[in-house]
């Protein structure tokens, strides 16, 4: 059986995320979401989610593709595994041929995990969807917002 582990933010859940789970799920046999928690993402993104972490878990709990849910409260992917095995670790292809992606692979080789890229859904994210709130916000309020 061939466990696959998507970890994510999953925050302002859209259809970018429900297909990076379906492609994930399509490779394994049993599939891991990590949801990244509040604190994390802070450290790694410098702002809290718009959705708060046990939200976020249930959420992605019941979507059909995902078996199990991990809530991730540390940043190393190895330590990860550690903490619950995996046999494929699935990412968005922005990381593909960067020096992140590249130490990912490397660390991830030397536990006998495979790194499987999947395509960014361009057209739909989570920083276009929080750019559009914000923009909702300042005209709600009466303050001009300007882009660019």
């Amino acid at each position: 059986m061939r466990v696959g582990y998507a970890p994510g933010a999953w925050d302002l859940f859209h259809v970018g995320h429900l297909n990076i789970l379906r492609h994930a799920r399509d490779r394994c046999d049993y599939l891991i979401a990590g949801v990244v928690d509040d604190d994390m993402l802070e450290l790694a993104k410098g702002r809290r989610p718009v959705i708060p972490v046990t939200e976020r878990a249930e959420i992605v709990r019941h979507v059909r593709y995902v078996d199990e849910v991990f809530v991730e409260s540390q940043p190393d992917k190895v330590e990860t595994w550690r903490l619950r095995p995996f046999d494929l670790f699935f990412k968005g292809d922005d990381w593909r041929g960067t020096p992140k992606g590249e130490e990912l692979e490397r660390r991830f080789a030397e536990v006998g995990v495979e790194v499987v890229y999947f395509p960014y859904t361009v057209h739909t994210s989570s920083t276009a969807l929080r750019r559009a709130l914000s923009q909702l916000e300042g005209a709600a309020s009466g303050e001009l917002v300007l882009e660019g």
